[in-house]
């Protein structure tokens, strides 16, 4: 299931307590499935746990290890810590609330899956791209339905444009080409999740990924020739060659969180444009020997690429800001607590 050196070691704080380790599968509204050495459990967190979390990213998320008493005779646990995480695919929750949203963790490699039909979009690849490098595991992508589309190699190179250095592989799972290539990833041990917007096939590589039908599929719509939506939650599923598999529901729009060090991955040519600038400072207006206008002009640097940099880099800029202010609201409220406490301590010592 995955259980590494990195897992095993920080569980040894627990080893010798009579707590057990398991992985989340799939979580519920309060409720968590576990894979365990007992078999499938259901399990939910402990009071102390739930009182000691500062918000929705402390609380178990699909791939995480867990420390758990359990009570297979009932076929349930509960849950008292989760292990630190090695990698983690997060997001912003949609709406205007700053929180994080774990999509994944503990993933070797993300799987970003992109239909090569009418959904077919770069900028949405490189979105999802940054948010791949900044979870610290692998990405890999994924072009999917190239039986519906008739210039596959035009598409592949407009990827390899964006993906310096990234995997692609062309898959089509009606005619069941390409999926051998992809089953190096998921050998024994490894954990791979699948991303991509609503429609673009995720049920349907994962059901040829484990060799029979465990999520339902829909066929495309006609018209746009977008697939119907059908997964509805995270779920980590095993598969036959040894390795997991968390396959997700669909993100057309993905909000991007803390993602410093993927944005720089990701645009990497364009960064090292900005550095060639004459100006420290070069806002890549109209100031003289500003080597970003100058690519911009000869073709070297594609428009729509750069203006999709300055837009993401705004994003970023703006969810830096709100979190500061998340932050310190935070820190008020709990010291407002902490001096409520104190005075009903008084209180009662009179």
């Amino acid at each position: 299931m995955g259980f590494k050196p990195f897992f095993q070691e920080s569980f040894a704080a627990y080893d010798g307590q009579g707590d057990t380790i398991g992985r989340i599968a799939l979580e519920h509204k309060h409720l968590y499935r576990v894979y365990t050495e007992n078999g499938d459990l259901l399990a939910d967190v402990s009071g102390k746990f739930r009182f000691q979390t500062n918000g929705r990213e402390d609380f178990p998320a699909v791939g995480d290890f867990v420390v758990m008493s359990v009570r297979p005779e009932e076929g349930k646990a509960t849950i008292h810590a989760v292990l630190p995480r090695k990698s983690k695919f997060s997001r912003k929750i949609a709406g205007n609330t700053t929180e994080e949203q774990i999509v994944a963790s503990n993933v070797d490699t993300v799987f970003l899956v992109n239909a090569l039909n009418n959904d077919f979009n770069v900028r949405r690849i490189e979105r999802y791209l940054i948010m791949a490098w900044e979870s610290g595991a692998n990405p890999v992508i994924i072009l999917s339905k190239a039986d519906l589309c008739d210039d596959v190699e035009e598409k592949v190179a407009q990827v390899e444009s964006v993906a310096i250095g990234v995997p692609i592989h062309v898959t089509s799972s009606v005619m069941n080409e390409g999926i051998e290539e992809l089953l190096p990833y998921v050998g024994e041990g490894q954990t791979v999740a699948l991303l991509g917007s609503s429609g673009v096939g995720k049920s349907t590589l994962t059901n040829r990924l484990v060799g029979r039908d465990v999520q339902l599929v829909q066929e495309v719509r006609e018209g746009d020739d977008r697939g119907k939506h059908t997964t509805t939650h995270r779920e980590m599923i095993a598969l036959p060659q040894g390795g997991l598999l968390i396959d997700t529901p669909g993100m057309r729009e993905l909000q991007l969180w803390e993602a410093d060090e993927g944005f720089s991955d990701s645009f990497a040519d364009v960064m090292e444009l900005a550095e060639s600038c004459r100006f420290g400072d070069c806002g890549h207006n109209s100031e003289p020997g500003c080597a970003v206008k100058a690519a911009l002009h000869d073709g070297s640097l594609d428009k729509g690429r750069y203006n999709n940099f300055v837009k993401m880099q705004r994003e970023l800029a703006y969810l830096a800001r709100k979190d500061d202010a998340r932050a310190q609201a935070a820190e008020k409220q709990k010291w407002k607590n902490i001096t409520k406490s104190m005075r009903g301590f008084s209180k009662k010592t009179r």
